[in-house]
């Protein structure tokens, strides 16, 4: 069985911090926290594309 897991580390870490993120504060905008993480984490296009397309947002 297969799972959805980012192939770096940056990104496993994106993801996790977006995911604490939303949690915290349900009022907190994905595309807001997506963004900040590519900044946090020096994320490439492809893995914010890949964080947008984790948590169902359209670019």
């Amino acid at each position: 069985m297969s799972t959805i897991q980012p192939e770096s580390e940056k990104l496993r870490q994106a993801v996790k911090w977006v995911s604490d993120q939303t949690l915290d504060n349900i009022n907190n905008s994905v595309a807001t926290l997506i963004q900040e993480a590519a900044l946090k984490f020096n994320l490439s296009p492809k893995d914010e594309i890949f964080l947008y397309t984790f948590y169902g947002k359209k670019l």
